[in-house]
């Protein structure tokens, strides 16, 4: 096919939103892995270096460790398949334990981030097994 320059336009505009998103995507990628920025890196750096340098991530804990050691990572929740119920933080410092059977805290509340399908589901399901359970009980 021929190159048109629609084609050729459209080309060139991915090409610049590729050199934008490389900068935003490294800055990402640092930031995931724990990497500070002393100071900023242009466009022109990224694309000089095709490199990124990747480390490990128990060197980065141990790194942190050594720097902090009476600090304790607080937004890690322990879970175990054993435990029905689990702790976590709230937005106010407050505790709140949710159950991980039924999903819901102690004053009964589902988790904001559950979805109302789910919830209803959930609800709908309990709610048969409540009704066998009495019709059970009655014969």
């Amino acid at each position: 096919m021929a190159k048109s320059l629609r084609s050729r336009w459209k080309r060139k505009c991915r090409a610049v939103k590729r050199e934008r998103y490389a900068v935003k995507e490294l800055s990402r990628l640092k930031k995931m892995l724990g990497i500070k920025e002393e100071e900023k890196v242009t466009e022109s750096e990224v694309m000089e270096s095709d490199q990124v340098i990747f480390l490990d991530a128990g060197a980065i804990k141990n790194a942190k460790k050594k720097a902090k050691p009476d600090v304790e990572d607080d937004e890690d929740v322990e879970m175990s398949s054993d435990d029905e119920k689990v702790e976590v933080d709230g937005e106010n410092g407050k505790k709140r334990i949710f159950s991980t059977k039924t999903l819901k805290d102690q004053n009964g509340q589902y988790p904001v981030w559950l979805h109302k399908r789910k919830i209803a589901k959930m609800t709908r399901s309990t709610q048969k097994k409540i009704k066998k359970k009495s019709k059970k009980r009655r014969h």
